[in-house]
């Protein structure tokens, strides 16, 4: 295959002696951008994070693509698909809400930020329980690098994926629970720059959170944590 694409696809890097696909490190720029974009509530995050999707997918895969790693992460390749999926979800949604909220700065806001209801929690905690126990023996059938771990950051990608869709402020504590179990699998599988990238989105996750957090105070005092506002009372 000729071209950029051509390229795109067996183009490689050496980074610390070890071979390493452009089109991962690519890949997880395009997803840094739409987690930025995400952080500023600005609807293009969507399908700026389904083109990194796409390329990922190619990543981790090496059975069907051409990889230098030597162990392919069917969990990892399986929530890039799902990712797409709840992208076109939360891509319609932050589109549809758009016109009806406007921030302080007089910049249309494509989701109002909200800590989750009790009832809302219970639910992402049982399909994260649920999800994590169904898909690890699937992913230990198929062979997938360390199928524990796997299962948790492909059922937490996706709770934290949707839960960014619907606005809620828990979803960053989420996403830093899927990179603090990544960060060591992509490491032993020799997936060096998303390991890389799995830091920094932990970091940029901190950020966020403290962000939408701030905004969920100011639009809706009544819905900060119960723990916040006794500590703030005692102060």
């Amino acid at each position: 295959m000729t071209g950029l694409l051509g390229w795109l696809l067996e183009a490689q890097v050496s980074v610390a002696g070890s071979p390493v696909l452009v089109r991962e490190i690519v890949g997880n720029g395009f997803g840094l951008a739409a987690a930025t974009l995400g952080l500023r509530r600005v609807v293009w995050a969507w399908p700026v994070g389904m083109i990194g999707n796409a390329l990922l997918f190619t990543v981790f895969l090496g059975g069907a693509f051409a990889t230098p790693q030597a162990h392919d992460l069917y969990g990892q390749a399986g929530r890039q698909v799902f990712f797409f999926g709840v992208g076109l979800y939360g891509w319609w949604r932050w589109s549809r809400n758009r016109s009806r909220s406007r921030g302080r700065d007089g910049v249309a806001a494509a989701v109002e930020p909200r800590w989750a209801t009790g009832r809302e929690r219970l639910v992402l905690l049982a399909v994260a329980v649920g999800g994590t126990a169904a898909g690890y023996p699937v992913l230990a059938a198929l062979g997938s690098w360390g199928a524990l771990p796997d299962a948790w950051i492909l059922t937490g990608s996706l709770l934290a994926t949707y839960g960014m869709a619907r606005g809620y402020v828990d979803f960053w504590l989420i996403w830093i629970a899927v990179d603090v179990v990544g960060v060591p699998l992509l490491l032993g599988g020799g997936f060096y720059p998303s390991a890389a990238m799995y830091l920094v989105y932990g970091a940029f996750c901190v950020w966020g959170l403290t962000t939408w957090w701030r905004t969920s105070r100011a639009a809706r005092p009544d819905l900060v944590p119960i723990t916040s506002r006794y500590a703030e009372a005692v102060a």
